[in-house]
């Protein structure tokens, strides 16, 4: 579901993490999220998520399952 929110994804909680980009690409990330029109982290979050959907899609990982609320 790329570019939509699914119920899933309001409903739990967001995870923080750290990583070390080298600068030339970060600074293309910088340039890609200004044309966007949104924050550098929001895009490169965008762009975990979608690569990972997509890894799951072609079965290169397991599907993530929800955890219950119980």
């Amino acid at each position: 579901m790329i570019g939509s929110v699914s119920t899933r994804q309001i409903l739990t909680v967001s995870k923080r993490v750290h990583i070390t980009l080298p600068d030339y690409i970060y600074e293309s990330l910088e340039l890609w999220a200004d044309r966007q029109g949104r924050p550098t982290a929001s895009l490169i979050a965008f762009i975990v998520e979608t690569a990972v959907l997509e890894a799951q899609k072609k079965g290169e990982i397991p599907p993530s399952k929800p955890k219950s609320d119980t």
